[in-house]
């Protein structure tokens, strides 16, 4: 196993983390969401010694719990104690990990659990995250990438509590895992660790499945049809790009410009939200962001071979969608064909340099990059250290090479969740102008660039457009 330390002496918690080289992209077929379910079995189920409602009854006194986060390829279990609470925090820690129980009763509730978020939450709660989802579906489509962590409402139907025991022992062994110790804890700790995971069988370093993908060409649109909806789009494409390239920095710079998560100042916020008052808002990534209503920064361990560059257009009424689209498509094409100017690109970097500092504001958030570190290969200062000295030794030329290089509108994937499926699919394969009321008088000039907007040629054949009910989504692979 890998170990990693981050001593902290100065901090009065511990953190510990067990991160397994495991993912939803090891579910067998058939069995889609059974990393997810083995892992919760882990964190909110029973162990050798305790039934979890014990569990919750001695952590409760301790302040603090364990939890895990579920990615395409990394499991990762992960706990914050006050040094005071130490030794017990760890007994009940290492025991969800090493020795868990795997009674039915606990099986049946977090399997009912599972199947009610993937054909009821993912579908019905938020369309934003759906359509997040349904993009990612549709841009590894035949690849071990294509279904949420969660599962599919089959795969987790077929599931069985042998199937939890064999995906187990077979999949969280020490060959796997990362072991992560940070904070104010004791010399003796990582040491203790390290040997009650010898309890863990030894198992084999992890090959991952292939993730090869037909390219995507031309303009393809998945609209799922959830009446009542407004329009949620999110559109992208994969990314040949890696964490620690010196290109990867690059792009992180000209994206922060585009799209920066949850900050106004962005480009297409001011075009879009800011400026036309058309949605709430509208980010764009180049790394996988879960759960991106929620977070403000970054999050760790959800580190993956392949990302997507990806932009998020949130909610807006189904007849604005094709206009707001438009509007997205060509601030991003202007963006290839200019590049950014000196005093964007320099305003950018110092918003970078001094924002990048509030990553990782924790102990925990710093053992999780490091974590991410050990995944990508970065050796030496880590992700974070780097990140912060190469934006800084970052040109402009550089930047404006790398968005030639990534970045382009011809060949990617549009999934919008809609209320008015057949409207948008009208609209989107339209040669007319899409139209935009506003409910107040604008400023001429913007009545002039709107007419551009309208008028930009969204270049989708009406045979690259599927429709899906939204109570088959995600039903099946």
């Amino acid at each position: 196993m890998k170990k990693i330390l981050l001593p902290v002496p100065a901090d009065p918690t511990v953190t510990i983390a067990f991160s397994f080289a495991i993912g939803s992209q090891d579910d067998p077929p058939g069995k889609e969401g059974l990393a997810a379910l083995t892992a919760d079995m882990l964190t909110q189920g029973a162990t050798e010694k305790f039934l979890y409602e014990e569990i919750l009854e001695q952590l409760y006194p301790l302040a603090t719990d364990y939890d895990v986060t579920v990615d395409k390829e990394l499991t990762t279990i992960d706990g914050r104690v006050h040094h005071d609470k130490l030794n017990e925090f760890v007994d009940l820690m290492t025991d969800a990990v090493l020795r868990p129980a795997f009674r039915n009763d606990d099986f049946e509730r977090l399997k009912s659990d599972a199947i009610n978020f993937v054909g009821n939450s993912l579908r019905y709660s938020s369309d934003e995250a759906l359509g997040k989802a349904a993009l990612t579906s549709a841009a590894f489509d035949d690849t071990r990438y294509a279904h949420p962590v969660d599962g599919t409402v089959a795969g987790l139907e077929a599931i069985t509590l042998d199937d939890v025991r064999t995906f187990y022992t077979t999949h969280f062994v020490q060959a796997r895992l990362t072991l992560g110790v940070a904070g104010g804890y004791p010399d003796d700790l990582p040491d203790a660790l390290e040997t009650g995971c010898a309890n863990l069988p030894t198992g084999k370093s992890h090959a991952p499945p292939s993730i090869d993908f037909a390219p995507t060409t031309g303009r393809n649109v998945v609209l799922i049809d959830k009446p009542g909806a407004d329009a949620s789009i999110s559109f992208g494409f994969p990314l040949k790009l890696a964490r620690g390239e010196r290109e990867f920095y690059a792009l992180w710079l000209a994206n922060s410009w585009l799209g920066e998560h949850r900050h106004g100042a962005s480009h297409l916020f001011q075009v879009i939200r800011e400026t036309r008052g058309l949605n709430y808002g509208d980010y764009s990534y180049i790394e996988a962001f879960p759960d991106a209503g929620e977070l403000q920064m970054p999050p760790v361990n959800v580190a993956r071979r392949r990302q997507l560059f990806e932009v998020w257009i949130r909610t807006l009424p189904n007849d604005q969608a094709a206009f707001a689209l438009k509007a997205a498509l060509r601030e991003i094409d202007q963006l290839v064909e200019h590049g950014l100017t000196s005093a964007q690109f320099e305003l950018t970097r110092q918003f970078l340099i001094k924002y990048s500092t509030h990553f990782a504001p924790t102990t925990s958030d710093r053992l999780g990059y490091r974590i991410d570190d050990a995944f990508y290969g970065i050796a030496g200062a880590g992700y974070l250290e780097n990140f912060r000295h190469t934006i800084k030794d970052l040109t402009r030329r550089e930047v404006n090479a790398a968005i030639k290089k990534h970045l382009q509108t011809d060949d990617l994937m549009i999934a919008i969740v809609t209320g008015d499926a057949a409207g948008l699919a009208t609209s989107l394969t339209s040669s007319a102008p899409a139209s935009i009321d506003y409910p107040n008088p604008m400023p001429a000039e913007i009545l002039a660039e709107d007419k551009l907007i309208a008028a930009y040629p969204l270049r989708v054949d009406e045979t690259r457009i599927r429709t899906r009910p939204v109570a088959t989504i995600f039903e099946t692979t």
